[in-house]
């Protein structure tokens, strides 16, 4: 077996089992129920926010962590972490385990980080996309296999909700076990900087050749290879590992299965340097965050992630609001669909046209904006369980179609090594305006709403987000048309000269999209 292949797949085997939670879609059932003496007003209140200021609190720290340290350590360190949480769910009962639960949750979260990034690590750029299409497929799996599992054993009454725990902690001890077998890294994209790399590199020109190598057709390869399903319970970024292949999949001159950076030859060690990592990383930040179109598409991706996440953190509160009773109890279905339509939708946003898309960007935005506010708000007024998980998988399936395309596109204007900090601090951000969303609407120095009153807020946040993004797809398209009014008064000329027109028409309605 090649050496790709074989990294590959142990990391593959890891993520798999890190997903197999089938007590996750059914974790307020259980924390609500009969083994613990909490309500479900306790949980809205003083439980789930604990876990968002901890992910917020950690996420950059085990960024620069796991940099440091060269990933297997934060991969060891999550499982550990993932076996204490679901020990404690297990054998306590007191409020204040809960929330120490809560803040190990978060930082459990926070480390995916370690994940998505060590293959890149240890692959060539060659590799990228086979392996990133690899480790999506095994989060994909364990996550819909998990659901599956969970919904099964519950509607047969072969187990409880506090036994599918034991399944859960039994897949985070498997997932320890295995991270030991991951070869160490020895080599990092800041801290542990090869210097054979720098030799191959030929500076800025060999970046700049890499870029234009990569062309108008980084978008399509992002789009095909962007996870289809955000961790919708903890806000962690699995879209960073998928763009990152867009470099490597389309650059002939860096066929290698081992990457350079990790095949450390014994006259050049990779060395420690604090110097250099912080003038890469402002290097990247300002490279990113100085373009427009990079700012515009970020700004929209951290919206609608802290909108999505805060949905998805406190959905089983409302289903239980609406399924008292709990007559029917399929959580567990709704999350295995999600992420099933999330896949195919991301498949199918590798196949939206890139010319159509970009002109037509923001009113797309706009439109599934909308769409997705009016769907949450019909939650917040839902007395029905069926038509609460309907829409809860619809409002998903959308924001997976469009956070792909957003990351292809902010993508296109990236630097080969800025994938994973662009896509960290978008995320860092989703989870301020995440935690902003929480004071302000869940807190008791806020509105503190019950669930219903906190989705119709959540709906008019995305109905504000859809008004935002109207008011430049309104301009670019009055620039549009009248630059297409121009052309009509310029006489009947045709041929190169008008195409020519055309195409640099084309160009400026791309161009006037920025706000």
């Amino acid at each position: 077996m090649r050496e790709w292949l074989k990294i590959s797949l142990l990391l593959c085997t890891f993520g798999f089992f890190r997903e197999m939670r089938p007590s996750e879609p059914f974790v307020t059932e259980f924390l609500s129920g009969e083994w613990r003496d909490i309500t479900p007003e306790q949980l809205n209140r003083d439980v789930y926010p604990i876990g968002t200021y901890t992910y917020l609190a950690v996420l950059i720290v085990v960024f620069l962590v796991t940099d440091i340290l060269r990933y297997k350590s934060i991969i060891i360190f999550s499982a550990c972490v993932g076996i204490v949480i679901y020990s404690l769910l297990l054998w306590t009962t007191s409020l204040a385990a809960l929330q120490v639960v809560q803040v190990l949750y978060g930082t459990f979260m926070a480390t995916e980080v370690a994940y998505y990034t060590y293959i890149y690590a240890k692959i060539s750029r060659d590799r990228y996309q086979q392996v990133t299409g690899n480790t999506r497929a095994a989060i994909l799996s364990g996550r819909f296999l998990a659901s599956v599992v969970g919904q099964t054993l519950v509607s047969t009454g072969t187990m409880d909700l506090r036994q599918l725990n034991y399944i859960t902690l039994g897949a985070q001890a498997f997932s320890l076990l295995w991270s030991f077998v991951l070869p160490a890294v020895k080599s990092s994209v800041y801290f542990y900087h090869d210097a054979n790399e720098d030799k191959a590199d030929d500076g800025a020109t060999r970046e700049k050749e890499v870029r234009e190598e990569i062309g108008s057709e980084a978008a399509a390869a992002a789009t095909t290879t962007v996870s289809a399903s955000v961790n919708h319970k903890s806000g962690g970024d699995p879209l960073t590992g998928s763009i990152m292949a867009i470099a490597g999949s389309n650059n002939p001159a860096l066929k290698s299965d081992v990457n350079p950076t990790s095949a450390v030859t014994s006259k050049a060690r990779p060395g420690f340097s604090c110097h250099r990592a912080g003038h890469l990383l402002w290097t990247h930040f300002t490279a990113a965050y100085t373009n427009l179109t990079v700012v515009q598409w970020s700004l929209w991706w951290s919206l609608a992630m802290a909108g999505f996440i805060q949905v998805a953190n406190y959905v089983q509160l409302l289903w239980q609001e609406i399924n008292t009773d709990q007559e029917y109890l399929y959580n567990g279905a709704a999350e295995a669909l999600l992420t099933l339509f999330g896949a195919l939708s991301a498949i199918v946003a590798g196949y939206v046209a890139n010319r159509l898309f970009e002109r037509w960007a923001l009113w797309i935005l706009t439109g599934c904006s909308a769409l997705q506010g009016g769907l949450v708000l019909y939650s917040g007024f839902s007395t029905n369980i069926w038509a609460a998980y309907a829409v809860y998988i619809l409002f998903g399936v959308l924001y997976m179609f469009m956070i792909t395309m957003a990351s292809a596109t902010v993508a296109k204007y990236l630097q080969e090594d800025s994938f994973g900090l662009v896509f960290g601090i978008n995320t860092f951000v989703a989870l301020v305006f995440q935690s902003i969303l929480t004071v302000v609407v869940i807190s008791e120095s806020g509105l503190a709403l019950t669930p219903r009153g906190q989705f119709k807020v959540y709906g008019g946040y995305f109905l504000a987000l859809a008004v935002i993004y109207l008011v430049p797809a309104t301009v670019s398209l009055v620039r549009h048309c009248m630059a297409g009014t121009k052309r009509d008064c310029g006489g009947d000329s045709e041929g190169p000269d008008q195409d020519a027109r055309i195409d640099q028409s084309h160009r400026q309605d791309v161009a006037s999209t920025h706000f």
